[in-house]
């Protein structure tokens, strides 16, 4: 792990720990996630509005950069379960990312069709950003959502997102919330 005292988020590396919500527990990412997040990530479901969908090999890379992300920075995107629960239902969480020349926390979240419908993303989305407030308070969060995903910009909007600015971003035009 790299650590320079200089970087505000240097000292976070060990502080995420599993947050638990009424219903869910979001906990780091694990290697033995990856079958689970490949096939959230590569089901034509859970892809209908992103107009290049990964396939396998894509996904799998997808989600070594977000295991090289968590052990650089001690925090990413977390496998979601439901309390109780063994399997992985979804992610939520938060990347560092550059956008227009500025250091953000990239909100993402994804969830199995399976987990659908029950406020989930919402949920997990409140307890991520609770956590980004008490532990990274300086750096702003944004959430980017393609314009046609008409359930993911309510689920933004529910967060507590206003609507920062329009543009292409991964190949459609996307809203950018901004917290």
């Amino acid at each position: 792990m790299r650590v320079i005292l200089s970087d505000p988020l240097a000292s976070f590396a060990d502080v995420f720990t599993d947050i638990e919500t009424d219903r869910l527990r979001l906990r780091p990412l694990h290697e033995a996630d990856r079958q689970a997040m490949v096939d959230i990530h590569t089901d034509p479901r859970t892809n209908r509005f992103n107009p290049d969908p990964p396939d396998v090999p894509r996904a799998s890379a997808m989600f070594s950069d977000w295991l090289a992300h968590w052990a650089e920075h001690g925090f990413g995107y977390p496998a979601v379960l439901e309390r109780g629960g063994t399997e992985v239902i979804g992610m939520c969480g938060v990347r560092l990312r550059d956008f227009h020349g500025e250091k953000v926390l990239n909100l993402g979240y994804r969830f199995r069709p399976s987990a659908w419908g029950k406020g989930y993303a919402v949920e997990a989305g409140l307890a991520v950003l609770a956590w980004c407030a008490r532990e990274l308070p300086s750096v702003p969060v944004l959430a980017s959502v393609s314009i046609a995903n008409k359930p993911s910009l309510r689920v933004a909007e529910r967060l507590g997102f206003t609507e920062y600015t329009e543009e292409m971003y991964d190949g459609a035009m996307s809203r950018h919330y901004r917290r």
